[in-house]
């Protein structure tokens, strides 16, 4: 007897009843991000290996412990992205895409990390995220950030906070470097062994440990700020005063730093204390100089990406409407109703694009029928039956106790709908 075939380990599948949530997030998230006038771009989930190495960096954690890398029938080194801006920039280059004027793009799709699975963190995961290139100064750090505090409102998420911080320039996070490595390694011993790991290869993601030992050394560890520049105070503080302005609280977190090589100055976090040890849900930042890094002329770049497994995580605390559950249930009796409730469900759909209508297929009683209508969650079932079909009306019967049912002419039945439905349903798609 042959083993059941399952999905492989932290790589789920998306049932019917989850799907609504994710069709809620990715909607409402592509109305807002179209509302700056950001434009989708999609690029492959299989990218060169080189790619990433080059652009997040070899000694990363992704890179050394979680990307999914191999060598395919050709002889040509794969990997299944692991990350979304990697592979934007690489298709803005080819592509041409920042010759001229600046760019605004978002993206959404699956990318992979082997790391241990648990609450909002999976092997296969989801990300929304957005890509901005050509501009230099802080203002569009703080749109995307205020972008972002949108997107929680329009989605009914609450309790987010935002921690952010400046990495300052390349050169003056490598003279930070060498200070934080001289103090850590004066305590090397009382490190925790990953942190021990990381202090040759990546000791800025030290400032980021989870370990509580560590975190009390890093008390006493010198600060990026005090590395910074003129220039690069200048900058963070325009950004501070703007996000004051447009009333977006804010946490000055000094220990931030993101785990990819290519940030420089702005880098930011929006977390909750909602999913545990997971609780950061979007993350981005600025990286001036990962363009150039690819081959390109050097070009400014910001962006942030967020996890739809932990969003979603997050939506489920309120009740989900008007996404996926019918809005009026088709009823049908008598040998002609079957094609006369396919030619009514479909001129309604042509009169109210928007208009979510199940129809009963396969017969059964009218006690059967309504009890279906039922459990698909429709606010009225419509009723086409031998007597309604010959008066030219339809019979709306309520089905969250919102009257008695009444008979509607066909030619009235489309703007009686768009009256009573709860939700307003609307002439356009």
């Amino acid at each position: 007897m042959t083993d059941k075939i399952r999905t492989i380990k932290g790589m789920h599948d998306l049932l019917p009843n989850d799907i609504s949530w994710w069709q809620k997030l990715e909607s409402v998230a592509a109305k807002v991000f179209s509302s700056y006038g950001y434009a989708e771009i999609r690029t492959p989930i299989l990218e060169k290996t080189q790619l990433f190495t080059h652009s997040i960096g070899e000694s990363t954690d992704i890179v050394e412990k979680e990307m999914y890398a191999f060598e395919d029938r050709g002889g040509e080194h794969i990997a299944l992205r692991p990350e979304g801006t990697a592979g934007v920039v690489r298709a803005a280059l080819e592509h041409g895409l920042l010759f001229g004027q600046p760019q605004r793009l978002w993206y959404r799709g699956s990318m992979f990390r082997r790391e241990r699975p648990q609450r909002g963190r999976t092997r296969q995961f989801h990300q929304l995220g957005v890509e901005v290139f050509g501009f230099a100064g802080p203002d569009i750090d703080a749109e995307i950030i205020v972008m972002a505090e949108r997107l929680w409102h329009r989605l009914g998420i609450k309790g987010l906070r935002l921690e952010i911080n400046s990495l300052g320039s390349n050169s003056e996070r490598a003279s930070y470097r060498e200070k934080l490595v001289a103090y850590l390694r004066s305590r090397f011993d009382e490190l925790d062994a990953d942190s021990q790991h990381r202090l040759e290869r990546n000791p800025l993601r030290i400032l980021d440990t989870k370990n509580p030992t560590t975190r009390e050394l890093l008390t006493q560890a010198p600060l990026l700020q005090g590395s910074l520049g003129d220039d690069s105070r200048a900058y963070f503080d325009k950004l501070i005063n703007s996000l004051e302005k447009l009333g977006v609280a804010y946490t000055h977190n000094p220990f931030l730093v993101r785990g990819l090589d290519y940030y420089s100055d702005t880098v930011f976090e929006w977390v909750t204390d909602e999913l545990g040890a997971q609780g950061t849900v979007c993350a981005g930042g600025r990286y001036d100089s990962l363009i150039q890094q690819r081959g390109g002329k050097p070009w400014p770049g910001i962006g942030f990406a967020m996890g739809e497994e932990r969003l979603v995580e997050l939506m489920r605390q309120e009740p989900l409407t008007g996404i996926g559950t019918p809005e009026v249930y088709l009823v049908l009796a008598g040998d002609e109703s079957p094609l006369a409730g396919l030619q009514l469900a479909e001129v309604l759909r042509d009169e109210l694009p928007n208009l979510r209508l199940q129809s009963n297929m396969d017969g059964g009683s009218f006690k059967a029928q309504f009890k279906r209508a039922d459990r698909s969650g429709a606010q009225f079932a419509l009723v086409l039956a031998s007597g309604e079909i010959a008066s030219n009306c339809v019979t709306v019967k309520p089905l969250r106790g919102q009257g008695e049912q009444v008979s509607v002419a066909r030619a009235e039945l489309a703007q009686w709908l768009r009256t009573h439905i709860s939700q307003p349903i609307t002439n356009a798609g």
